[in-house]
């Protein structure tokens, strides 16, 4: 892939831009649960720092949070040099927004949504830029009108910027969040980019944008239908079961939580992620025929939503 450094970089743009992206999400959730964010704001000692928005036991939220990072480095971590080897070394700057929410009405799915900015950059050279991002959807009880109304978002934000770029983020997103030791999905999917700097700053940065732009319309309407349907207690341990599996997916595979805790960055902020009550069980099937069960058949799956 190659890389761009035309004269409209600037990550100053980009900067502004994420923070405006979290501040308007945090106060759409702030509506939808009816209790403020807390915020916390951090320095990192390598240099940069960020804005952590977290709420816990909230009424329709029981954790989530929506951060945003500002990190430098001398040095790029091997979770972030281990596609792009010849950028080892380098100094780096990276950005961006990441949230994740866990309802706790069972009903409602737990979501995931993150954009960035990477620079890599070498005294002499061009600096070396990309977006990644993306956002997916893990549902507990699985709706098709729910998903159907997921990646038909995702799409329409993809489609101003190429009609190519709808099935290769699905399918690059259905890949990525992949279990590989449970040979299971860890949800439904959504899309998922990285490494992206087609079409030059301009582009690239304007696609991102869209995705992260349309993350609110994908997910607040799920969350408006789902988060005060009756349930019981079955539910909820249920509920607390398939969080395991979002639990194994982000401490063993997510390069983000590894970048985080590769470059030194701030514990609280990168495992924000974890949901707040978890269960494994050994060896447990759900009965056949049950709504358990129809997650695995019916959902669990790759499959075209739209």
């Amino acid at each position: 892939m190659s890389a761009h450094a035309p004269a409209t970089f600037d990550t100053r743009a980009v900067k502004t831009w994420l923070l405006d992206l979290q501040a308007r999400i945090v106060a759409a959730l702030e509506a939808a649960d009816g209790l403020p964010f807390r915020t916390d704001a951090w320095e990192r000692p390598e240099g940069g720092g960020g804005i952590s928005r977290l709420i816990e036991e909230g009424n329709v939220l029981e954790r989530g949070g929506v951060n945003f990072s500002h990190v430098l480095g001398s040095q790029l971590p091997p979770s972030a040099s281990a596609h792009r080897p010849e950028l080892a070394g380098r100094r780096w700057e990276a950005m961006g927004v990441s949230l994740v929410l866990h309802p706790r009405n069972p009903y409602a799915p737990t979501v995931h949504m993150n954009v960035r900015c990477f620079v890599a950059m070498k005294d002499g050279e061009a600096p070396v830029w990309w977006f990644g991002g993306g956002m997916d959807l893990t549902p507990y009880y699985g709706f098709e009108d729910d998903a159907r109304h997921f990646h038909a978002t995702c799409q329409a934000a993809l489609d101003p910027f190429g009609p190519e770029l709808h099935p290769r983020f699905k399918d690059w997103c259905d890949t990525y969040f992949f279990l590989k030791h449970r040979n299971e999905p860890r949800g439904i999917g959504g899309v998922f980019f990285d490494d992206f700097s087609e079409g030059g700053f301009d582009h690239a940065f304007g696609m991102t944008q869209s995705v992260g732009d349309a993350f609110l319309a994908a997910y607040l309407p799920i969350l408006e239908r789902r988060k005060a349907i009756a349930y019981g207690e079955r539910e909820r341990d249920f509920q607390a079961y398939r969080r395991g599996r979002y639990v194994e997916f982000n401490l063993v595979y997510d390069r983000g939580t590894l970048f985080g805790l590769q470059s030194g960055g701030r514990t609280e902020s990168i495992l924000m992620s974890l949901p707040p009550i978890v269960k494994w069980r050994y060896d447990w099937h759900p009965e056949p025929g049950t709504p358990e069960a129809a997650l695995y058949t019916e959902f669990l799956t790759a499959k075209n939503w739209i």
